[in-house]
């Protein structure tokens, strides 16, 4: 029940921000153009959101064939977990990284870099997929499918305003109730801000809890633990390609950044992550 009412005020967020962008960009006009619109990313974002963020990811599912000792060890952690087994789908990417996604365990997916595969030993992926696998138990994927697509339309919209800007495109008529100036600039400024603090909103606390819970999935918390320094480390040195939007559903953040990055991070630190793991 608390999901699904984290998934609905998503969804509430996301109609109030694009209809102040419709009203900053094109006054009542652009308003009603934007209720329309928000009220099919809605529908988009709950039923396609998993879809959209693999899309994003440029993962590709893979067979049993292709991918036999993936497949079987998801199938034995689905098992263990009481779940259906979920898709599989692999990133060419050598950074180590994972995520799952989809809209409940019925309709879950897993996403494996190949440098993942390479780096961890077979105890450690078996951590990383097991933490995976708390993500669809504790039915975060479709919280965090959804503040992906979310990010990425707030975005979107920032990107809208600021091309607006300058091209005249908030020179609407005052009598109309058209957009101003200051309406566009405060977007673009706006717009950014909420896609981060969506992202914050639903990431710090279920990367704890999912930990635990992969721990009592697998049966060895320090196989997690260890994987996680490693993925630490390939993603310090490599950090991925990926939409920023997407960041906060990886195990671990894929992103590079100094100080400030460090202020809006999704993820809690990976030392205390791991301080939690050996203390079980």
């Amino acid at each position: 029940m608390t999901s699904m009412i984290k998934t609905g005020m998503l969804m509430a967020v996301l109609t109030v921000l694009f209809l102040l962008a419709g009203q900053a960009l094109g006054g009542q006009s652009g308003m009603l153009f934007a209720l329309v619109l928000a009220l099919g990313m809605n529908f988009f974002a709950y039923w396609y959101s998993d879809k959209m963020a693999l899309a994003m990811s440029r993962a590709r599912e893979v067979n049993e064939r292709e991918a036999p000792d993936l497949h079987q060890l998801v199938q034995f952690l689905s098992s263990r977990a009481e779940l259906p087994k979920p898709r599989v789908y692999i990133i060419n990417d050598h950074t180590p990284n994972a995520f799952a996604t989809g809209r409940n365990p019925d309709h879950a997916a897993v996403a494996v870099t190949t440098g993942l595969m390479q780096l961890l030993s077979r105890d450690e992926l078996e951590g990383v997929l097991a933490h995976e696998m708390a993500h669809i138990k504790n039915r975060d994927i479709l919280i965090s499918s959804i503040a992906a697509v979310m990010a990425g339309a707030i975005s979107y919209l920032a990107s809208m305003a600021q091309w607006a800007m300058i091209f005249g495109g908030f020179r609407g008529d005052d009598d109309d109730g058209g957009g101003n100036f200051l309406g566009g600039l405060v977007m673009m400024i706006v717009a950014p801000l909420a896609a981060t603090l969506i992202q914050l909103a639903i990431s710090r606390s279920r990367e704890f809890q999912a930990d635990a819970t992969g721990a009592r999935i697998c049966g060895r918390p320090h196989s997690l633990a260890h994987a996680l320094a490693k993925l630490e480390q390939g993603n310090r040195h490599h950090p991925m390609d990926v939409n920023p939007a997407t960041a906060q559903m990886y195990i671990v953040n894929p992103l590079s950044g100094g100080q400030l990055a460090g202020l809006f991070a999704t993820h809690p630190p990976i030392r205390e992550r791991i301080d939690r793991l050996l203390s079980l």
